[in-house]
């Protein structure tokens, strides 16, 4: 693709993703924002599928939906709530230290800080990019695998891991897409731009594909 198609890329995508269910965290933004809510969230999300991280949530928020209610709750009994998303003690444990930072240093508050956020136990850039768009509504560019891999795909940026995509991404994407290029990307990648055989065939934006990578399709 030439790096002026991404207007129209991004015009058709807003019109192709109405038929799908959006992200779990783009969802609970379009609801009203908690930014606590949102990040833990998406911490219960990595390396987890968005229908079952959509059930678990609710299921600990029920328990504890600030800072100051999750402190009251031991590791055990976050890890039992959250279980069976991947890697449900290690994310247990940081919830309850995220929570304990947040009360000790922020008087309870999620910081709108990038290099704050990235200084919280399990957050990295991808975290801190949702949170800071999601739930602030601020600049940023959240660069997930789906988001990785379609903008290579299309042939738009080079590179070979997500943090690289962003730093590309914010050299190249205009800045008034930022805040929507992963919620449009994510469910284009869950049901259409597929990792492995995706639909080319369907798709309505073979026209600008550049199909790096892309062995098999259907």
């Amino acid at each position: 693709m030439n790096d002026h198609d991404i207007h129209a890329i991004i015009l058709i995508l807003r019109q192709q993703v109405q038929q799908w269910q959006p992200a779990l965290v783009d969802g609970m933004a379009t609801e009203g924002s908690d930014p606590y809510k949102i990040l833990i969230a998406t911490i219960l999300s990595l390396r987890t599928k968005d229908t079952l991280t959509a059930q678990i949530a609710p299921k600990l928020f029920a328990l504890a939906a600030t800072p100051a209610h999750m402190v009251r709750l031991s590791e055990d009994e976050i890890a039992t709530a959250i279980y069976p998303v991947g890697f449900y003690r290690n994310k247990a444990k940081s919830i309850l230290a995220i929570s304990h930072i947040l009360l000790e240093k922020y008087n309870g508050q999620v910081p709108a800080n990038l290099e704050q956020l990235l200084a919280l136990p399990g957050v990295g850039r991808k975290t801190a990019n949702l949170v800071l768009g999601a739930g602030f509504n601020m600049p940023s560019i959240c660069v997930d695998i789906h988001v990785h891999r379609i903008s290579n795909r299309w042939g738009y940026v080079k590179t070979d891991a997500p943090d690289a995509t962003e730093l590309v991404l914010r050299q190249k994407l205009p800045s008034s897409y930022w805040l929507e290029y992963n919620a449009l990307l994510v469910p284009f990648g869950q049901n259409l731009c597929t990792p492995t055989s995706p639909w080319c065939s369907r798709c309505p934006l073979t026209a600008f594909c550049a199909r790096v990578g892309v062995a098999k399709s259907r």
